[in-house]
């Protein structure tokens, strides 16, 4: 099941306690990309409410408005099982596996998403009728969906499908930039301090005490992964605390808050000093620049820049040639990063 709680740390709270061994620190991973369906819910419950005001009020005030264009009786139906605190239904969160389609690519989100509702609504009755019982104040008419009746399926497909296309996907491109940035970073961290480094950096969103990472949670709970690996996943609408996803067999995935401005859903050149840079270099190259101040390969420079993948591998070659970054081939792939003159002149442009 999904576990969800509200607040803002995890000092005088439950606890869930992951305990790692030694074995179990090498299979610590990080999702390959955003998962259109988790952030669809978790966003829900952002929606209805007021928290994280400065960060998430544009957002709403633009999602409301395609909203409001949506059948209410849809927005009602995934108010009612999205609830505003505590758990949340498991069957709305089912757990991907890592070789599916890409959800960088405005194709593959689609597939993504849809691929997760297919899965929504395979859900066996039973869980349909254990975890919908469980919900604070189910009206009665969710008792359809409960019973895994066609059409109260149908419904809550369509519901899903039409809030994924007004509140998630206009965002999209930012969640996915906000993601790629976020591993590239922790990637880095890896490579200079090992997986205990890289837990014990996770504060203040997780506690890394060795053996045992904790997070805060609705109950006390213990967890030994024997084998299972782990799966943390930053989420752009996972907010103040991480959100548990534990299902029997798979790896447990610790769904956390990927850093982000009040700003978070506008590109890199809106960043603080960006015109200075884009004065210098022209607005793309800044741009490009200022994405692969944490590394990039070149797919993750052109989504993360709007601009085609072999426009994106030019202006990484012309970057290349005034010395500004570097690119090594890792595999099929061509990771970029910044030269020291290149880090250089971001930190002049400004934070």
């Amino acid at each position: 099941m999904s576990r969800s709680k509200p607040g803002d740390g995890c000092a005088g709270d439950a606890m869930l306690r992951v305990h790692i061994t030694t074995e179990d620190l090498f299979q610590v991973r990080f999702a390959s990309s955003p998962d259109p369906l988790w952030e669809t819910v978790l966003s829900i419950r952002l929606l209805r409410g007021t928290r994280g005001g400065a960060v998430f009020d544009p957002w709403r005030a633009q999602a409301r408005g395609r909203l409001s264009r949506m059948p209410q009786r849809h927005v009602r139906l995934l108010r009612h099982l999205v609830p505003p605190a505590g758990d949340l239904p498991g069957f709305l969160t089912p757990q991907r596996t890592e070789h599916g389609t890409d959800a960088g690519t405005e194709a593959g989100t689609e597939a993504g998403t849809e691929a997760g509702i297919e899965t929504v609504l395979a859900t066996p009755r039973a869980q349909l009728r254990r975890e919908l019982s469980a919900l604070p104040g189910a009206p009665s008419w969710l008792r359809p969906l409960a019973e895994g009746e066609p059409q109260a399926l149908a419904r809550l497909g369509t519901a899903l499908r039409a809030y994924h296309h007004a509140a998630i996907a206009p965002f999209w491109p930012r969640v996915r930039s906000l993601v790629d940035a976020e591993r590239a970073a922790r990637a880095r961290t890896v490579l200079s301090h090992g997986s205990e480094g890289l837990l014990a950096a996770m504060r203040p969103a997780m506690l890394w005490h060795a053996p045992v990472l904790e997070v805060a949670h609705p109950a006390e709970r213990d967890i030994a992964l024997s084998g299972r690996g782990l799966v943390l996943a930053p989420a752009a609408f996972c907010w103040r605390r991480p959100v548990t996803v534990v299902r029997p067999g798979l790896p447990p995935v610790l769904l956390y808050p990927v850093e982000r401005g009040p700003q978070w859903w506008t590109g890199p050149d809106h960043a603080p000093g960006a015109q200075a840079l884009a004065n210098l270099l022209g607005p793309t190259r800044a741009a490009c620049l200022t994405v692969i101040k944490n590394s990039c390969t070149t797919g993750e420079l052109a989504r993360r820049t709007g601009v085609t993948a072999p426009t994106a591998s030019l202006h990484a070659t012309t970057l290349r040639a005034a010395g500004l970054t570097t690119s090594t081939r890792q595999g099929n792939t061509v990771v970029h990063t910044p030269t020291p003159l290149g880090s250089a002149l971001l930190r002049a442009a400004g934070p």
